[in-house]
């Protein structure tokens, strides 16, 4: 799958070494169980490159420096490997003085954006992160989408893995909705609107609507909102309404803020008050026979090894209209 990615990414003006990183993080997405946002986005991101939205040639630069906050542009460079530079920036700020903010404006889809919790948890700092969007979600009581689903994570570093919590602001993300519209099936729970409406588990038709359900119904558009805010004003960047005047998803703004916990004085005890927590979270009865306990990210340990073992399951349509690219 790498390997086919790269020679991809090659012919459309990646260099090696952005072709490499860039198939890499795709590859590793689907092996993790990111379908959504792994092999199963792939061609959309060949096609905005082709589009001009993504340049592979471009690379961030500086803005704004003071302290352990800095500002950069994206100079619309690809979406994966603009965050991976801005993750890595937070880290080495947090690094120097214990936390470090990095606004990023005029970037592009980060694809997953677990994929940057967990390298800087695997760094052994702190991550929190958020994108803003194209509009996609209606405010709580609206039919028509103003907001974005501005994806969220927050991961910390824990026994040479990582607890990664990412989520996006709508129930389900549109990528998890292609998901499963293309192989027929229907949401475990209602995940958006009809055009009546009515809340429905119809993936296609809530595609359709563009009327994703927000998490925690009105909380879910109220941290959606301030997430935009904040993704526009700390980057200096597009807010969600004016990166919906192109119709495309393009030149949006993120936020990286990382923490280092070595310099807390109770460092030395954190696995063990993180081991103790979970220790609690595994106490809890389970709702029903096939109810499992499990804290953010763990899943992934497994589907990795999973998919090492077995291989990475791709859908045979998918995967001949990629090989054709």
């Amino acid at each position: 799958m790498k390997a086919e990615f790269f020679r991809i990414l090659k012919k459309h003006g990646f260099n090696d070494v952005k072709a490499e990183k860039c198939a890499e993080i795709f590859t590793v997405n689907s092996l993790e169980g990111v379908y959504s946002h792994g092999v199963n986005r792939f061609p959309a991101f060949v096609f905005n490159v082709a589009a001009g939205h993504i340049k592979p040639d471009a690379d961030p630069s500086l803005v704004h420096s003071r302290g352990s906050i800095e500002q950069w542009d994206g100079n619309l460079g690809p979406g994966p490997l603009n965050a991976l530079f801005a993750a890595d920036r937070a880290v080495a700020l947090a690094g120097k003085s214990g936390t470090g903010l990095v606004g990023l404006a005029n970037t592009n889809h980060w694809q997953r954006g677990g994929t940057y919790g967990w390298h800087a948890a695997k760094k052994g700092f702190i991550m929190i992160c958020w994108t803003n969007t194209i509009a996609n979600m209606p405010a709580w009581g609206a039919s028509d989408a103003r907001l974005g689903n501005n994806p969220f994570v927050m991961a910390l570093p824990y026994e040479n893995e990582a607890i990664v919590l990412d989520f996006s602001m709508t129930q389900y993300s549109y990528g998890k909705m292609e998901t499963y519209s293309r192989e027929g099936k229907r949401l475990p729970y209602a995940g958006g609107f009809d055009e009546m409406g009515a809340l429905t588990d119809d993936p296609a038709e809530i595609i359709r609507t563009q009327r994703a359900l927000s998490i925690g119904f009105w909380k879910g558009a109220g941290f959606s909102f301030l997430l935009d805010i904040l993704a526009s004003l700390l980057s200096g960047g597009l807010s969600t309404h004016e990166i919906s005047e192109s119709k495309s998803e393009y030149s949006v703004s993120q936020v990286f803020m990382s923490i280092n916990p070595g310099d807390l004085y109770n460092f030395p005890s954190i696995d063990e008050t993180i081991r103790d927590i979970i220790a609690d979270l595994k106490k809890s009865v389970p709702a029903g026979d096939a109810s499992l306990i499990r804290y953010p990210g763990e899943n992934i340990l497994r589907i990795r090894s999973d998919n090492q073992k077995k291989g990475i399951p791709v859908n045979a349509e998918l995967w001949n209209q990629i090989v054709s690219l």
